[in-house]
């Protein structure tokens, strides 16, 4: 049975939401001025409004589909109903918090005097809908869609009503978002003529939830496996670290960016969440909250390293077609065979006729190949010879008709799926070959990760890619008996449960466990109440083993959130089922940073100074996260990133700074006036 799914939380005086009908206006309720609007179809729209709304302190209007799902008649919740269900347990979830004095208060509080979530019905973003969503009158808009062309669709009119507006756009297709964030930039300079580019908050931003989550779920699926985040050509890995054994001294690295669970290194242990308490995983501790944790696994700024140009993800079997793959052994050993029979025939003929070696070898493959006349006045030794040489003729001939079969048959399944071979062990299954589990095959293959993938769909998305890969694939549905096993899952390293559907991947992880009980398994599950049960049940069933679950929507909201305030987080890093988010960040405007040292700008569980950008303000690269390109001769050029900063250093305001932030830290280093836009 369902249970109660409690009201959205309203302003005092505010009529209930919900209510009004698409396409027409609301009486006693006006449009709204500098809010964000959110129009999605799946968790991510419902994700990210939470993230705005509850993080960030945001007004936030989100479009969700209408009415029940034609084609999930059993389905008991309508968009608008997930999603007020969401907000319901958020609200009493901020409300506890406050109640127990844990959250932040008076000043401090981000949601203070912040009206509810504004939930339209309306079946397509059009002209109609979005104006009146306010989109004229909006700071930022979100098309998140799980169809690119319907977003694509979407962004051009809403440049088009609003040239002003920022926004952000979900593409997984990566070529046409950048060429679709170069016409919509221009499109809105073009309808603003003569405003300064610096002025003009008409930013666009094309992210892809899938590439998003994709590094974090890639990782779940290694043991003790690096979180790698990008900043100006350089890699900042942040490493998983066991708690040190007794007497045993681990090097801190740069820093200390998380501190895990106390239960986190037993595998019957659950991952720690946003209500876990003082057991959960700790975000951005202080020195003294290091020194005295004991028996927890730390996150630490490992290392730093330059990055490499972008390289295509390896293939399984190589490029081409080796012969080992288009002639099989036996084959390969019969030739073998004739071969050192002919050089036999030729150094006996040498012997016996005493002839040059290039004539012997000469007559021999006449011989071979039945070409030559008898040697009927001949030695009796030559004679005896051609004998032989025809019977190896003989062995010849259906050893080339089996060569040529056999190519025949490689060349013609050279474009087929690849089986699993025989041998393979080690290697990790994956479960789903759509957006998310595309992206996190090409993560895993540039690891260089042996991986078998279970399809379903013959026309999914990513099998075209694991063709050219030539990754080995399985056909069929995980849930039925035999397909996990032809997958080689008793000895694979790690399952990664990516369907779309959290049913699916909790059958298959019951159904992988009882095959092998000690398998590594990660799923992909969306809600947190779910996760929990699921850990309880695995946890019971098989206690010795490994289990994580990780959520797209959750891993991708807070990026999508970040680029909706105006700014491109460089990453983001899970820990457990909490986020850890790195960004870049003028120090001008921001009085928590301005003026103060490195030492005194670190605020505890909030935020942490990682790197100062030493480049001048003109030369300076705006996007910090792109690969600089590399000069044809020479070195590559340095940095501008200082990351061995002295504690004392005074943050000036022309600086710009690389920073670690959790969510609602972030929040409040970027939360902005809530002033009324000039009306043109």
């Amino acid at each position: 049975m369902l249970g109660f799914v409690p009201p959205l939380p309203q302003q005092p005086g505010r009529p209930p939401a919900g209510r009004p009908q698409p396409g027409r206006p609301q009486p006693g309720r006006p449009p709204s001025t500098g809010h964000m609007i959110v129009c999605g179809d799946d968790a991510l729209a419902r994700r990210l409004a939470v993230e705005l709304r509850f993080v960030y302190g945001e007004r936030v209007t989100l479009l969700l589909p209408p009415g029940r799902d034609a084609n999930s008649p059993e389905t008991p919740l309508t968009q608008r109903g997930r999603a007020a269900a969401l907000f319901g347990r958020m609200s009493a979830a901020m409300n506890r918090t406050a109640a127990n004095g844990n959250g932040s208060t008076g000043g401090n509080d981000t949601n203070a005097g912040v009206e509810a979530v504004r939930i339209m019905e309306a079946p397509e973003p059009s002209d109609d809908v979005l104006e009146e969503a306010g989109v004229d009158r909006a700071a930022a808009l979100a098309l998140v869609y799980d169809d690119d062309e319907r977003n694509i669709r979407a962004a051009l009119t809403a440049r088009r009503l609003n040239p002003r507006l920022r926004l952000v756009i979900r593409l997984y297709n990566r070529k046409l978002g950048q060429h679709l964030e170069e016409l919509l930039d221009q499109a809105a300079a073009v309808a603003m003529p003569g405003i300064d580019p610096a002025l003009l908050d008409a930013s666009t931003t094309v992210l892809s939830d899938a590439d998003t989550a994709a590094p974090a779920l890639a990782a779940t699926a290694l043991t003790g496996s690096s979180k790698v985040i990008q900043a100006e050509g350089l890699l900042l890995r942040a490493a998983e670290r066991p708690p040190p054994r007794p007497g045993e001294t681990l090097d801190p690295g740069l820093c200390t960016l998380a501190l895990l669970s106390s239960t986190t290194n037993d595998p019957a242990g659950s991952e720690g969440s946003e209500g876990s308490g003082a057991e959960g995983p700790q975000l951005l501790p202080d020195e003294q909250t290091v020194a005295a944790a004991e028996g927890r696994g730390t996150v630490v700024l490992e290392a730093i390293s330059r990055a490499d140009p972008d390289r295509p993800a390896t293939r399984m079997g190589g490029r081409g077609a080796p012969l080992a793959q288009v002639f099989s052994r036996r084959l390969r050993w019969s030739a073998l065979g004739v071969a050192v029979a002919a050089v036999a025939l030729v150094i006996a003929s040498v012997l016996a006729t005493e002839d040059s070696l290039l004539h012997s070898s000469y007559l021999t493959l006449l011989d071979l190949l039945g070409m030559n006349d008898p040697a009927e006045d001949a030695p009796a030794a030559r004679q005896i010879i051609q004998l032989l040489s025809g019977v190896a003729g003989l062995l010849l001939l259906p050893l080339l008709i089996a060569a040529v079969l056999e190519a025949f048959g490689t060349l013609r399944t050279a474009s087929s799926l690849r089986r699993p071979p025989r041998g393979l062990s080690g290697h990790v299954v994956l479960l789903g070959l759509g957006k998310i589990g595309t992206r996190v095959l090409v993560r895993l293959r540039e690891l260089d990760i042996p991986v078998v993938v279970v399809e379903e769909d013959p026309e999914a998305r990513g099998i075209p890619l694991a063709r050219s890969m030539h990754v080995p694939t399985v056909l069929g549905d995980v849930t039925q008996e035999g397909v996990l096993e032809a997958a080689k899952i008793r000895r694979a390293h790690a399952l990664l449960a990516l369907t779309s559907i959290d049913t699916t991947n909790l059958e298959a992880t019951l159904y992988a466990r009882s095959v092998k009980p000690d398998l590594r398994v990660a799923l992909r599950l969306y809600d947190d109440e779910f996760a929990t049960a699921v850990y309880r049940t695995l946890r019971t069933a098989h206690p010795q083993a490994l289990t994580r679950s990780r959520s797209v929507s959750h891993l991708a909201a807070p990026s999508f959130a970040v680029a909706m305030m105006g700014r491109q987080i460089l990453g983001a890093v899970p820990v457990e089922r909490k986020v850890m988010l790195f960004a870049a960040l003028e120090v001008a405007g921001h009085p928590q940073l301005e003026g103060r040292t490195v030492e005194q700008a670190f605020q505890a569980s909030s935020w942490r100074v990682l790197a100062i950008d030493a480049t001048p303000p003109a030369d300076r690269n705006p996007d910090l996260a792109a690969v600089p390109p590399y000069p044809p001769q020479g070195p590559p050029t340095p940095s501008g990133l200082v990351w061995d900063l002295h504690p004392g250093y005074v943050l000036r305001a022309q600086d710009r700074v690389v920073i670690a932030a959790t969510r609602r830290g972030l929040a409040e280093l970027l939360r902005r006036q809530r002033t009324v836009a000039p009306q043109q």
